[in-house]
């Protein structure tokens, strides 16, 4: 058993058992705050849809239709035509100008990094990756690597076994992928792999004594006035290349631009015309039978098309023969090149969709799709706001009992109707609850496994409402979350995640389950993120609180993802030496983990002389 399974087993298990805390993989905060302040450079002039050709009625219908959507979660969209910005809706809570997870979009971006790496002779496409790093291989690795060439990082058929799984397994990523087994002939088979863009990044500091970041600002990021952007790194220093880049969504546009302008901007070759056509070429068939891949790049639907994608819905679509690009931020429930969003974009804009050059200004049509854009910004007209009702489920907790005749005053007593969040609100403030299971984190799963930011679980939380503002605290490890809450629309906040401060709105509801149980619902989105955060806290009679958890995306597609990890592990003897006196299987293991990603805990309330003072000072 690989040192990576046996890491990734740990990981499950720890999640499983509720343990807390950090994986093989040395944390160390690296997000910056959003820089507020940095001024925005080279912004798109924006142009009416019809004066380029398109109609606004086209955009309005397909915004419902994403909005409406329940396999969407739209966060950010753009369109550009001719470079001019011709549609912009930025989803509530998801403001105008803020930096998003790009996920694997920014594969794209490594790639462009090569390319110039080639135009400057510092590089070859068939350059032999084990020459490059001949330290970081081992002696039996030698003897018997086949030819792994830097095309093949570029292509996805390196066939290297090391994958995104094994990077909780240890610091050296980049040793433990040239040491890994390799599946079949390089060259051949299309096997998707972010270590293969890890490793591109890496490439690049080999030969330039430069991060990838470093190395792309002076050529690319400067050029294009992309001044709000960060990308993460490894723990050797390594940007991660294939993941882990933050962007603003018109800076994303900007880099599909680049390639409709065939690599050159404000009239400097940033981009070699060469490598612009030779990445956007089909190169083989993927996987999964969508439309081909090129050089860390996606073919589409369209003849000559192509997009900039990573999961979740983060995607810039080019297509050259209409001198357009789309741009999307978002949380959907779907992975990569075959979904809903892009099936909804691709019907509005099919291989027949031929645009016209101009068309008769439309100010009504116009002034509706402003007032839509403008209905969805402020969280109006907006169908996902429905998420935080209905969806009633018994998860069975214990009950373990607290009552006390000095507390005998019950919340439900004090709430005479569902929409009287006022009394509510009244009625909890001051009030702190101890949680009996102390491993639940305020960041959803997606956040804490993708930038190795474990939990150190909530203890407590507690309540106040003064001056007609409403805060919900949650105590993790050392620090307080302090979370303002918006009924009707979402407050804004922050949470300090082992220094690494996370923007967040929060929105709540009051309501009463069947059992005319008051229930405060909340939904924590992380609008750096493509994740949100619910909570749903039930007040018994008893005193106790009960907190059902989930998080968007959310158990469906965590569980897909582990299913396969899962399922090579259970048979093996080490792995179940891991288990001790855990008798755990397979089904069993699914079942544990639905429960961790969704889980049900209890609170106990907090005696006033255990209480210490909370700080409500902004």
């Amino acid at each position: 058993m690989a040192k990576e399974q046996i890491a990734v087993a740990e990981l499950v298990l720890n999640m499983i058992l509720g343990k807390t805390g950090g994986t093989r993989v040395d944390y160390f905060p690296q997000k910056p705050d959003f820089p507020f302040d940095a001024v925005y450079e080279q912004a798109f002039v924006h142009a009416t849809p019809e004066s380029q050709g398109i109609s606004s009625d086209l955009f309005a219908a397909l915004l419902r239709e994403l909005d409406a959507s329940k396999d969407t979660e739209m966060h950010h969209f753009m369109a550009l035509r001719h470079g001019k910005v011709i549609c912009e809706c930025n989803f509530a809570p998801y403001p105008k100008g803020m930096w998003h997870i790009t996920h694997s979009m920014c594969k794209s971006i490594t790639g462009m990094a090569i390319g110039m790496l080639i135009e400057e002779e510092k590089l070859k496409l068939d350059e032999n990756i084990y020459d490059i790093f001949p330290d970081h291989i081992n002696a039996f690795s030698k003897i018997f690597r086949p030819v792994i060439t830097v095309e093949n990082l570029l292509t996805m058929t390196s066939g290297v076994t090391f994958n995104e799984s094994g990077i909780v397994s240890g610091n050296d990523w980049l040793g433990s992928f040239l040491n890994a087994s390799v599946n079949g002939k390089p060259g051949t088979e299309f096997q998707y792999n972010s270590l293969n863009t890890y490793v591109l990044s890496a490439i690049v500091t080999k030969r330039t004594g430069e991060t990838l970041t470093e190395y792309l600002t002076p050529r690319l990021f400067g050029p294009l006035g992309i001044t709000k952007y960060y990308w993460e790194t490894c723990p050797k220093g390594i940007t991660k290349g294939g993941w882990g880049l933050f962007l603003c969504a018109e800076d994303m546009a900007k880099l599909g631009q680049l390639y409709l302008q065939r690599g050159k901007w404000n009239g400097q070759q940033l981009v070699s015309e060469y490598w612009i056509e030779i990445s956007t070429a089909r190169h083989l068939k993927t996987q999964n039978d969508t439309y081909g891949y090129g050089y860390q790049l996606w073919m589409e639907q369209r003849p000559g098309s192509f997009e900039y994608n990573g999961m979740l819905g983060q995607n810039v679509i080019i297509y050259p023969d209409m001198d357009m690009v789309l741009v999307t931020n978002a949380g959907n429930k779907e992975m990569f090149q075959d979904c809903i969003m892009l099936n909804i974009i691709r019907k509005y804009f099919p291989v027949n969709y031929h645009p016209a050059d101009v068309l008769p200004e439309n100010p009504l049509s116009y002034s509706l799709l402003k007032r839509l854009c403008g209905e969805l910004e402020n969280g109006e007209n907006n169908n996902r706001s429905t998420s935080l009702r209905g969806g009633w489920k018994r998860n069975v907790v214990s009950r373990r009992k607290h009552s006390d005749k000095k507390y005998s005053y019950r919340i439900s007593a004090a709430v005479d109707r569902p929409s009287d969040h006022h009394s509510f609100m009244r009625a909890v403030s001051g009030r702190t609850y101890v949680m009996e299971q102390q491993n639940i984190g305020i960041a959803p799963l997606f956040v804490q496994v993708f930038h190795n930011n474990m939990t150190d679980g909530i203890s407590e939380i507690s309540f106040t409402y003064d001056a007609g503002n409403f805060c919900v605290f949650f105590t993790e490890g050392e620090v307080i979350h302090k979370l303002p809450v918006g009924f009707g629309k979402a407050a804004d906040g922050c949470v300090d995640l082992h220094g690494e401060h996370y923007l967040v709105a929060t929105l709540g509801e009051f309501a009463r389950d069947e059992n005319d149980i008051p229930v405060l619902k909340l939904e924590v989105t992380f609008i750096e993120e493509c994740v949100k955060r619910k909570a749903h806290i039930f007040f018994h009679e008893d005193n106790g609180i009960e907190i059902r958890w989930n998080e968007t995306p959310g158990k469906k597609m965590i569980l897909a993802g582990l299913s396969s990890i899962t399922e090579e592990l259970s048979g093996n003897f080490l792995y179940n030496s891991l288990l001790g006196d855990h008798n755990i299987t397979t089904e069993l293991l699914h079942r544990l983990m639905e429960q961790t990603i969704e889980p049900a805990v209890r609170g106990y309330l907090k005696r006033p002389e255990e209480t210490g003072s909370i700080d409500t000072d902004e």
